[in-house]
């Protein structure tokens, strides 16, 4: 027969496992004092002949110690007092050197904590994580993008998480409103936002100086996109080969959506009833990026949607121009190129679209308390400044995005701060309201048109169709 816990037991466990939880998770630092014993006694409503016992236990497991005539002082852990933090990563990000040494910071001013990082292939990560977390071997904490997020909610996955915000972060006024929108759901925010970035164009300078454009040159529009990649096309050879070409177009679903955008285009009726993909606004846009590569020839064809085959040309100067973000700026650090940032063209509006990280813990976690110590600290002052300072990705707190103090030549470009104005016109990928099987279904039907083998209206005309029987199908 168990026997039933008596009041006095469970306010004593709770001030040891509170006491405990608050030296393990870093609220008090080793060589901090903790509370008078009188005080304790007052707080937890326990005798001080209990507080002094229950002290004990806490002195007998290392993690404290008495000192006589002032106090119970936080011990230095020895290694076998550590607790673990598991943290999750995508093997494909652009910040992992950048995490590490967060991680190590963090493990300074936490000395009873340890973060062991856990890089997961991005291939199928959604997939890879749930699975693991299903089998008591996932992380506690781990990055998810957007996307990621998306496929959690269309696969009713988002059990895995266990909501959390640090107290310290105010949307409004800590952050972009677009930031937190892309990680919301029914106006509750269950993973902690990051990093962003919105798609730019990316350009080089020595193409530009060499075909002749000013450095206060202007592209505000698709003619002056145009325009600038003709004069950086350098022609047809002896060979009939083009030395280098001015834009660099990407069919990924991520990137000529922008298009798109601009021209006031959509996928979907507002209220999201039907797909409304073969209008006149989709059609132009697509003609615009189709031109780019046929007509023009200011573009090379390529009818892959890998970002890949775009960013490797314009790295290896076979490109003037491309649609990038923040996070593959990365690569450019100590790069030979000259490169700078601009903030994409418009066509009937300016707008672009934004992508982001954000932080999730395990709802399975045995150490949430230890979880949400860390993900604060990724979201504090000292840790988005470590992001800005080594990379290009965009750190989630405002104020320190928007720090030039931060910037520095060799890892910045000159004009870094062309995002704050493109985030007044950016959509992020759920306003384009499809769902992740709709973007495939998008992506795979759209490469007969950047294969050159039907118009734009075909295309629309189709994707729009097999969008609506999908959802006719779903309904019944």
């Amino acid at each position: 027969m168990l026997k039933r816990k008596s009041e006095f037991e469970n306010r004593y466990n709770k001030f040891i496992h509170a006491l405990k939880d608050e030296i393990i998770a870093g609220k008090i630092k080793p060589g901090e004092f903790i509370l008078p014993e009188n005080t304790l006694s007052k707080v937890y409503e326990l005798s001080r002949v209990s507080i002094r016992k229950a002290l004990a236990e806490l002195v007998d497991e290392g993690l404290i110690e008495k000192i006589p005539g002032k106090g119970n002082r936080v011990t230095i852990p020895n290694e076998t007092q550590k607790q673990t933090i598991t943290l999750g990563w995508f093997s494909n990000s652009y910040e992992i050197e950048i995490i590490r040494q967060i991680i190590r910071r963090f493990e300074q001013l936490n000395p009873f904590t340890k973060v062991n990082l856990r890089i997961l292939p991005n291939s199928q990560y959604v997939y890879n994580l749930t699975q693991s977390l299903e089998h008591e071997n996932g992380p506690d904490v781990f990055i998810v993008s957007d996307y990621h997020f998306r496929e959690l909610m269309e696969t009713n996955r988002l059990d895995i998480l266990e909501p959390y915000l640090p107290e310290h972060i105010d949307p409004e006024k800590d952050s972009y409103q677009k930031v937190f929108e892309m990680f919301s759901v029914d106006q509750e925010i269950p993973v902690t936002p990051f990093v962003f970035s919105p798609v730019m164009i990316c350009y080089n300078r020595r193409m530009f100086e060499e075909a002749g454009i000013s450095k206060d040159f202007k592209m505000e529009n698709w003619n002056d996109l145009l325009e600038l990649a003709r004069r950086t096309t350098r022609g047809l050879n002896n060979n009939s080969l083009i030395n280098e070409y001015g834009f660099c177009f990407s069919s990924s679903t991520n990137r000529w959506p922008v298009f798109l955008l601009q021209n006031d285009g959509k996928f979907m009726e507002d209220d999201l009833s039907n797909s409304i993909m073969n209008s006149k606004e989709n059609s132009e846009a697509l003609n615009f990026c189709g031109d780019l590569m046929y007509k023009h020839q200011v573009s090379p064809i390529f009818s892959h949607g890998s970002n890949e085959l775009a960013e490797n040309l314009f790295m290896r100067e076979g490109a003037a121009m491309i649609l990038t973000t923040y996070y593959f700026m990365n690569e450019f650090r100590d790069h030979k190129i000259k490169w700078d940032v601009l903030p994409p063209p418009k066509k009937k509006v300016p707008a672009s679209l934004l992508l982001g990280g954000a932080l999730g813990i395990s709802a399975s976690s045995n150490i949430k308390e230890a979880a949400q110590a860390f993900v604060s600290f990724m979201v504090s002052t000292e840790a988005q400044t470590l992001i800005k300072q080594n990379g290009c990705t965009i750190p989630m707190l405002r104020f320190v995005a928007e720090d030039n103090n931060l910037l520095q030549p060799g890892i910045h470009p000159e004009n870094y701060n062309a995002f704050k104005d493109v985030m007044k016109s950016v959509h992020t990928i759920r306003d384009l309201n499809l769902t992740i099987d709709e973007f495939e279904l998008v992506e795979r039907e759209m490469q007969f048109f950047w294969a050159n083998m039907e118009k734009a209206d075909e295309t629309c005309k189709r994707i729009e169709d097999l969008i609506n029987q999908k959802q006719a199908t779903v309904k019944k």
